[in-house]
């Protein structure tokens, strides 16, 4: 196949996705794996002196166009997949992961950086040039660069099964998700749910030529089963399918789907890769690209934020239970029940329910009250734009400035649906990168699972699915508003780990300013804006059960650092074990013994989150005090806001995330905002 013929080979604008195949996939890999290899032997060859000119920028050419074609190819995996698509896409992820391992590898490149770095005249280079060279030579020496012949190439092998085994995580979750449905026939049993969800579950009957509801593990599904259904068994039949997926718990999920053995799999490889490094744990090994210095420190940051915070998810628990004792008649609140119990005090004690707040956040609405927040504080405008899309009720958009000049465009994919990862994340399309005169536009995707429209009305989002489409467009903002013009160190490249989450973290906080909400919602009959005696019933009740909900993500931030700063081999029973441990130093109620959440934590076993999911914490420490600076200029300042995109967005990777926070905020991080931020004091 040639450019022509092959649209995952034309590079001259927007991926030409209603024009892909899952067959272009395996020839356009093999094709720019190859032309990269040449590449590589024509820089190896060079007798002169290397220059970026004449080294720097031909490999980023030839690398640059198998990772644009690489990124549709995971993109379309991601939402569409099929099993055609997930056959070519997994027979490529080898020899795209061979060819990075390989170069990672190069004597010969590496000799080429360190020569760069040797020039006479580096300390007067652009930083942004400069960083990436720096980065290059410790990612040569992550890669294996350094080691003797014999480890180098078991490392290969080490990186490239890490990559099957990370795929087939996540394939499992998601087979194990789309597999799981509960057909029910009684109405009575959905007692509770809102009539949007149960008009979803019978069209979705329907739609299988079944009577009655169709009820899943899709988020849109299941969380308001959780939240909403009277019926204990339900719930618990449901959170017992959810929790069981992908492990030998599950009752309806076939053996080949259980991630036990890949959970101990991929933890014995990322040790083993971590030896040969010379690193004694993989949590020392990842943290060299973060800004923790060392597995004990964020460990001791874990813990102090757990001293500070468990004694306010304590008083959550207590309080809940004597709610649901008192008011539900419930003996004992088990793990299904605590979504459900805590929607019913939160409506009697702030007398509204999520339901009700949903109603106003119409699709529309929530998008453009988002672009005008991005109008206010950085004088861009967001727009729909015309570009091939895979599926109907995809969206896409492009970002002018003052002048009409294009900044950055994106890709949306909001709604949850049947071969679509779960959850919600942001990806690379094009990056930044300045080509001669002209200079590269970025464009990002934008993935998120939200419930789609149902029965002619538009899609209906919960004040926590604003929450997270903020939060993802945070994300997008910081790829697509770079100013850096070197690939390795624009947009996100080059960031610290730890720091990626500071600009989304950061705009999840105009979610709850009244300036902001109130524009953008419309009540789905009626039109009528949200009233503000209900929004400041959402203020009131922004920090309920914050306790719980911040001890549950230290329970998976400190699983997942002690997880991978242990010596010795792992079994499904002692990963169980050790989250056993960690429940009880933060937890404030049990789970059930059949609970087999490791089996499902794609953010570590097939994301990259691995000995990093501390990082959202850290970087909400950032995001907090950021925001702080807005809440005390004018939370939508466009001074501050200009402020905060030149310091912190456009810098991207081109210098250390923590020098980018103190030129926006004049001093070092403090914790005191991201403590009052959840309803807690510093002394707590």
């Amino acid at each position: 196949m040639n450019d022509m013929t092959n649209p995952l080979l034309d590079f001259s604008g927007l991926p030409r996705f209603a024009s892909v195949r899952a067959e272009h996939i395996e020839p356009a890999a093999d094709r720019l794996i190859a032309e990269g290899r040449a590449t590589i032997e024509r820089l190896a060859s060079q007798d002169a002196v290397p220059t970026w000119e004449s080294f720097v920028e031909p490999l980023d050419d030839a690398n640059e166009r198998l990772a644009r074609m690489w990124t549709q190819a995971s993109h379309l995996n991601n939402v569409v997949n099929t099993p055609e698509l997930r056959d070519a896409y997994n027979a490529a992820l080898p020899k795209v992961t061979q060819y990075f391992s390989e170069q990672g590898q190069d004597q010969r490149l590496h000799a080429g950086f360190k020569a760069l770095r040797a020039a006479k005249d580096f300390d007067s280079w652009p930083r942004a040039r400069r960083r990436h060279v720096d980065n290059e030579l410790r990612d040569f020496r992550l890669g294996g660069a350094e080691l003797p012949p014999p480890q180098k190439e078991r490392f290969r092998e080490i990186q490239e099964e890490l990559a099957r085994l990370g795929a087939k995580f996540s394939e499992n979750v998601l087979d194990a998700t789309n597999a799981y449905a509960l057909y029910i026939t009684d109405a009575s049993e959905l007692s509770g749910l809102p009539e949007d969800v149960r008009q979803a579950a019978k069209e979705a009957a329907a739609k299988d030529g079944r009577e009655g509801w169709k009820l899943t593990l899709h988020m849109p599904c299941y969380l308001p089963v959780m939240q909403y259904a009277d019926s204990p068994s339900l719930r618990e039949r449901m959170y017992r399918a959810n929790v069981t997926r992908a492990s030998a718990e599950s009752l309806d999920g076939k053996a080949e789907w259980n991630n036990d053995p890949h959970v101990v799999r991929i933890l014995e490889l990322r040790a083993e890769a971590a030896k040969l490094l010379g690193y004694p744990t993989f949590a020392d090994r990842s943290l060299a690209t973060k800004m923790a210095a060392t597995p004990a420190e964020a460990l001791a940051f874990l813990d102090d934020l757990a001293r500070r915070a468990r004694p306010f998810a304590q008083r959550d628990m207590v309080e809940l239970r004597q709610f649901a004792k008192q008011e539900l008649g419930m003996a004992e609140v088990f793990a299904w029940d605590v979504s459900y119990a805590s929607e019913k005090l939160r409506q009697k004690r702030y007398a509204f329910s999520e339901q009700e707040v949903k109603e106003y956040f119409t699709e529309d609405e929530v998008l453009a009250g988002m672009f005008r927040v991005v109008k206010a504080i950085y004088g861009l405008d967001v727009k729909a734009a015309q570009a091939e899309l895979y599926r109907d009720d995809a969206r896409f958009f492009e970002i002018t400035d003052s002048s009409g000049q294009r900044v950055g465009q994106f890709y949306m994919d909001l709604y949850a649906r049947e071969g679509k990862r779960g959850g919600a994340w942001m990806d690379d399309a094009i990056n930044r990168r300045r080509l001669g005169k002209r200079v590269q536009t970025p464009v990002a995707f934008l993935t998120c699972n939200f419930p789609a429209p149902v029965n002619g009305r538009p899609a209906l989002f919960t004040h926590r699915d604003v929450s997270t489409l903020f939060h993802e467009f945070g994300h997008g903002l910081h790829q697509l508003l770079t100013q850096v013009d070197e690939l390795g160190v624009s947009g996100i490249n080059g960031v610290e780990w730890d720091a990626v989450e500071l600009p989304s973290q950061f705009m999840e906080n105009f979610c709850w300013e009244w300036e902001v909400v109130a524009p953008m919602t419309k009540q789905v009959d009626t039109g009528a804006r949200i009233p503000r005696e209900l929004f400041d019933k959402m203020l009131a009740a922004k920090n309920f059960q914050s306790g719980m909900g911040f001890v549950r993500q230290l329970e998976f931030a400190l699983f997942d650092m002690r997880l991978h700063a242990q010596a010795g081999a792992q079994t499904p029973q002692s990963v169980l074990a050790l989250l056993d441990e960690v429940r009880a130093q933060v937890a404030v109620f049990e789970v059930p013994a059949f609970n087999r959440f490791p089996n499902q934590f794609s953010h570590i076993f097939a994301g990259g989150y691995a000995a990093g999911y501390y990082s959202y914490k850290w970087a909400e420490v950032l995001s907090s005090d950021a925001y702080g600076a807005f809440e005390e200029s004018g939370v939508l300042n466009p001074e501050t806001g200009a402020r905060f995109r030149r310091e912190v967005l456009a810098c991207g990777g081109s210098r250390p995330a923590l020098e980018s926070f103190v030129a926006f905020r004049g001093r070092k991080p403090q914790i005191d905002a991201l403590l009052r931020h959840n309803g807690m004091t510093a002394t707590a």
